[in-house]
């Protein structure tokens, strides 16, 4: 009950601060996965390896929020002890948005770097069909002081497959650009996700921005990678064996931390107060949108679109609740 308390609080969260297609909307494929065995319902979350600053952490193939709230504790201990640290984790699973797990770090006045390979592949190399990549996001968490923290969330491709998948599930069609079909041209119909390739960012560098963060989140921790990743949402027993990385920078360790987040503050007004081109009505920083939607979502609640309520409430009587 402790774990499905946590998990749903973190869902909770994440739908909160406007991350859609990482809250509620993911609840049927956690189920799924549990009831065809792929995720363990008691998971031995444990430490695989370990020095100073760093950690291995073994996630059982449980509830991916469960191994990162281990991991993110031990990566903040350890970096209050020794001024940063790096936690990798193996045998994971999907943990909500990447933002979720660099904001942790905020309140301990850290900055907080979080990174996954992704659990299904959906992008191929630059210049091949073969889909071996995932949308790999990672995120970045820098606090400041009477401003807003700056938190970067993104995905190493053009869209997150989540958001392909609210569109498939909405029945809407996607912009041109987001995929491209095993046929070389665009695909704009999201219900054929499975027939194309994600793109991803700025061409040849997303991809290997992507490819870093496979090498650094996955094959590092002892986690798949590469063709070897088996997506949590196919068929079949085996586990998916998520890779990611959490890693906590104490700003005490490199100086005044009250003076640093002031310099945040002058970095945001200077950037704000920037003269604005034309079409533009305001510059925005990353995070700023997610913080305001967040305060909006506190006092007025969470909009569940129709279509997800129906799947929701399917799973309602599915599982008899």
């Amino acid at each position: 009950q402790d774990d499905a308390d946590l998990v749903a609080d973190l869902m909770t969260r994440s739908d909160l601060e406007g991350s859609d297609t990482h809250g509620i909307f993911r609840l049927k494929m956690y189920v799924g996965a549990v009831l065809a065995g792929k995720t363990s319902k008691t998971p031995n979350i444990h430490i695989e390896r370990e020095s100073g600053n760093t950690a291995v952490v073994h996630g059982d193939d449980g509830l991916g929020h469960l191994a990162m709230n281990f991991a993110t504790k031990l990566a903040i201990k350890k970096a209050k002890e020794n001024g940063m640290s790096w936690i990798g984790i193996n045998h994971g699973n999907h943990a909500g948005p990447a933002s979720l797990w660099a904001k942790m770090l905020l309140e301990h006045d850290m900055i907080g770097i979080y990174s996954a390979v992704a659990g299904v592949n959906h992008v191929a190399p630059w210049g091949g069909t073969d889909l071996l990549l995932g949308t790999n996001p990672i995120a970045f968490a820098v606090p400041g002081l009477e401003e807003p923290a700056i938190v970067l969330d993104m995905a190493t491709t053009v869209s997150s497959a989540g958001k392909i998948q609210v569109k498939a599930q909405r029945g809407e069609s996607m912009p041109e650009g987001w995929m491209i079909g095993n046929d070389g041209k665009p695909l704009t119909d999201s219900s054929r996700m499975k027939e194309g390739s994600v793109l991803p960012i700025g061409g040849p560098k997303g991809y290997g921005l992507a490819l870093m963060i496979g090498l650094l989140a996955g094959t590092l921790n002892g986690a798949a990678f590469g063709k070897n990743v088996d997506a949590f949402t196919d068929p079949g027993k085996n586990a998916p064996n998520t890779g990611q990385f959490i890693a906590a920078i104490s700003i005490e360790a490199f100086g005044d931390v009250e003076g640093f987040k002031r310099q945040v503050d002058d970095v945001i007004r200077s950037i704000k107060a920037s003269p604005l081109m034309p079409r533009f009505e305001a510059i925005r920083l990353p995070g700023e949108q997610s913080h305001m939607r967040n305060l909006d979502r506190i006092a007025n609640g969470i909009p569940i679109h129709d279509k997800l309520k129906a799947v929701l409430n399917g799973m309602v009587d599915d599982l008899k609740v």
